[in-house]
């Protein structure tokens, strides 16, 4: 007997060989969120937890056609956005999601995290390609989720604290998303880690405990899958991003070592036990 078709979210991110970010990240949020995961890939990386060593790009006619199909056949409730990997890409991809009804001003809710700094704060885009980012996904997104590195790169603002976060938000608006989360996570001095939430007028503060792990990749990509997954299942912006505040929490408590240095934050906790035995 057939089920109940669930609801459905669209990631258009880069492939992570080691499995801890990326589209691999996002659709295990996106599973034990109770959605169903649709892909865009943008780029294959090849990567470990000692860095990024290679990458091959997908061209941007074949990201732009994924979007296309998978909205064309299946539907979707959410869409997000991870790596884009160049400007060339992000244009293919504002084109695509216009066409297929994605957007702040559209009936599918976007959520663009802008994925353009490392875990090291290092750029992923050149100039062009931040530029891209600013003019053509900010104005588009329902909501950008940056973290501090990306908050510098597309603002100029350093944060160093909760009132520079607010700062960092209202600027962020400026740029045209319907909401803002800037995620504290890189706020290392905070005894805790709280995400700030602005709509233009109010900031809702979502805040969480700071746990002492050294094993958080990933966390971003949880984060902002899960407030996808959130407005995949109709909740409103406020409640998604508490939503997904409370999944990356769990994900990082039960985080794991794997490999030589930043191991992954984990899924699993949301599974049930295994009784099979």
């Amino acid at each position: 007997m057939s089920q109940a078709r669930p609801p459905a979210a669209l990631t258009i991110a880069g492939s992570d060989s080691g499995g801890a970010a990326g589209l691999q990240a996002d659709l295990r949020t996106f599973l034990t969120c109770g959605v169903h995961g649709l892909v865009a890939v943008t780029a294959v990386t090849v990567q470990n937890t000692l860095g990024v060593h290679d990458r091959t790009d997908i061209p941007a006619r074949i990201v732009a056609a994924q979007i296309e199909a998978v909205a064309d056949d299946m539907g979707l409730q959410a869409a997000k956005t991870g790596m884009l990997a160049s400007a060339e890409i992000i244009h293919a991809v504002a084109r695509a999601c216009d066409k297929a009804g994605i957007g702040r001003d559209a009936e599918v809710p976007f959520v663009v995290d802008p994925v353009a700094a490392s875990m090291h704060g290092h750029p992923l885009f050149d100039d062009a390609g931040l530029a891209a980012l600013r003019e053509q996904l900010l104005p588009r997104a329902t909501v950008v989720t940056p973290n501090l590195d990306e908050v510098r790169l597309l603002t100029g603002i350093e944060v160093t604290d909760r009132e520079r976060m607010r700062e960092a938000a209202v600027a962020l608006h400026g740029l045209g998303p319907r909401y803002v989360l800037v995620k504290s996570g890189h706020l290392v001095e905070d005894p805790e880690c709280v995400d700030v939430l602005y709509d233009g007028e109010t900031f809702t503060e979502l805040p969480g405990p700071r746990f002492a792990t050294p094993h958080t990749h990933g966390a971003g990509d949880a984060m902002a899958s899960a407030f996808t997954a959130g407005l995949a299942r109709g909740m409103e912006v406020a409640e998604a991003a508490r939503f997904g505040k409370w999944f990356v929490s769990n994900a990082v408590e039960h985080s794991y070592p794997m490999g030589a240095k930043v191991g992954p934050v984990s899924a699993f906790w949301r599974l049930a036990p295994d009784r099979f035995a």
